[in-house]
């Protein structure tokens, strides 16, 4: 027996840390699973794992806990860089500012509470008060890479090796932040009268507002020697136009084109196009005639099909830009990025590894998916020498130094900033260097676990020794009901004006809540009161950014604050 008795008690082991890890992230996840409520914590009850293990002396070595700890939050906020990049600046839009601001007001208000119970309910003579509200802060507001953030700061600033474990608050207010966000959402059903069914009409009335362009078919006769030899892909490039040629009459013969379709003088065509790109077509094609040839093609079948988007051209194109439904006779019903589901609508701009469902005549589709790309497999190679490169980046211009008056240390984005600044950038621009920066829903988000668990675990490994005396014997309520504050005033109150004075639904208001929040659990509850994709589109819009300041946040206040 002393051979596991070895293995549990030998910190230097390499299979100590092994098992070590292994046991207090397995017996989290499968602890964030039990539901109380209907909520569970899910991955984050790892935290509160490691903090037992850590309690009963079930450790190791600090280097290589903070090691683990770093290079786990770094591959964390980098997959989430990668996954919002392509929609962060799109986010910025006339339909998203609004939302933009009243997240980032949301952002500071939290911020405004936390110093408020800081003020008012703690001994501020005590220095490590504040880094524990800063914890009690991120857990208050469920947002783990903030948490990150704030830590790594902490170690900047106290650079003697005695910087405070802020884990214990982050774990104090976490599991009433889950419960206060939903919570706090529906105190504003009641506080503005909202009823569900009204709510949803008015959804649909908008959707009835924004038809799509009108259809036009014509036919005309090739008589423009320019295009002669020239295919239907180099025609409509030229034109920069969608159209869709959907008969060809060449020497007596019928036939349905494609793309590779080469158009001769005299040839007769049926194309369909927006009707507002009518003229100059024909201006360009030839004049429209009066077709006498017979109607000799069968009706396609409609079909169904998930399309994913692997043509770079269509990096950046809008969705009512592409005349799907006038110019290709389809409609495209749902659009899915990195597994999160967004509303098809007008002003959604593409990005390859976007999926797209499109129901319509099956060579209409065919045609989209060609235009498209649809090929799965150029995705499914996984890109590691750009994540990696990325990373390289990231913690270069995350160790440069920016002094600024008034503050103790040089302000550094740190391991957690610049990894995620430059992430974000690849993520919306690296086509334009030949960066493969796409990665399979599945890949960023176990690539993304990996590093939120060996964060989680070292981090509350390491608060784990002293979290009975900070928490139980010390000021563990106060966390707790300060967490409480921090979580619901700010939802009060920004919720209600995004209602009373700028009119939004409901539904976009609980998915704008819910992405200010960056918390899953409530954007699934609005999901399931809802049956449109609005809570989704409150949630894509504001999610990149206030992922962003919420680990910005972190690293200002504690290099102004806690220095």
């Amino acid at each position: 027996m002393d051979w596991l008795i070895n293995l549990f008690t030998n910190q230097d082991s390499i299979a100590h840390i092994v098992l070590l890890y292994s046991i207090v992230i397995a017996l989290g996840v499968f602890l964030g699973k039990v539901k109380i409520g209907g909520i569970s914590l899910g991955v984050t009850f790892v935290l509160f794992a490691g903090i037992m293990a850590g309690h009963i002396g079930f450790t190791g070595p600090v280097s290589i806990l903070t090691f683990l700890q770093d290079f786990g939050l770094i591959l964390f906020v980098f997959m989430i860089g990668l996954q919002v990049g392509p929609g962060f600046f799109e986010s910025f839009g006339a339909a998203g500012i609004r939302l933009n601001i009243l997240s980032t007001v949301a952002i500071l208000l939290n911020i405004g509470v936390m110093f408020a119970c800081y003020y008012l309910f703690f001994d501020t003579s005590n220095v490590n008060n504040l880094p524990m509200m800063v914890g009690t802060l991120y857990g208050a507001v469920t947002n783990t890479p903030g948490l990150g953030a704030a830590n790594e700061a902490l170690t900047s600033v106290f650079t003697n090796g005695d910087a405070p474990t802020i884990a214990s608050g982050y774990a104090c207010a976490y599991p009433l932040g889950v419960l206060g966000i939903i919570g706090a959402t529906l105190a504003i059903k009641f506080f503005c009268k909202i009823d569900y069914e009204k709510e949803e009409e008015e959804l649909q009335a908008k959707e009835d507002e924004n038809p799509h362009e009108k259809p036009y078919t014509m036919h005309l006769r090739v008589e423009n020697a320019f295009i002669t030899g020239r295919n239907l892909m180099q025609i409509c490039e030229f034109l920069k136009r969608d159209i869709v040629c959907t008969r060809q009459l060449h020497n007596g013969h019928i036939s349905i084109p494609n793309r590779d379709t080469i158009l001769n003088l005299n040839d007769e065509i049926q194309v369909v196009c927006a009707e507002v790109d009518a003229e100059a077509i024909k201006s360009f094609i030839g004049p429209e005639i009066d077709a006498t040839w017979p109607d000799t093609i069968e009706k396609q079948p409609m079909v169904s099909r998930r399309i994913v988007v692997t043509n770079s051209k269509m990096n950046g194109k809008t969705l009512g830009k592409m005349h799907f439904s006038s110019v290709y006779g389809v409609n495209v019903t749902r659009i899915t990025r990195q597994g999160m589901d967004l509303f098809a609508s007008r002003n959604h701009h593409f990005h390859v590894g976007d999926k797209i469902m499109v129901v319509g005549p099956e060579d209409n589709v065919n045609r989209v998916a060609e235009m498209m790309g649809n090929s799965v497999k150029r995705l499914d190679a996984p890109n590691i020498a750009t994540i990696f490169v990325g990373i390289i980046i990231g913690i270069l211009f995350g160790s440069l130094p920016i002094a600024i008056p008034g503050m103790p240390v040089p302000l550094k984005l740190g391991l957690a900033g610049g990894p995620l600044i430059i992430a974000i950038l690849i993520g919306r621009f690296g086509y334009r260097m030949k960066l493969v920066t796409y990665t399979t829903t599945s890949a960023n988000m176990m690539l993304r676990e990996i590093g939120l668990v060996l964060f989680l675990a070292s981090v509350g490994i390491k608060a784990g020794a002293g979290f009975w005396d900070t928490v139980v014997s010390g000021d563990g309520l106060k966390y707790v009901g300060t967490g409480f504050l921090i979580t619901i005033i700010p939802i009060l109150i920004v919720g209600t004006i995004a209602r009373a004075k700028f009119k939004f639904n409901y539904f976009t208001i609980m998915g704008m809540l819910a992405g200010t929040y960056t918390d899953p659990p409530a954007l699934a509850y609005a999901n399931s009161v809802c049956n449109r994709e609005a809570p989704a589109i409150g949630y894509s819009t504001v999610y990149p950014l206030s992922m962003f300041l919420r680990i910005f946040t972190a690293q200002i206040i504690v290099l102004f604050f806690c220095g």
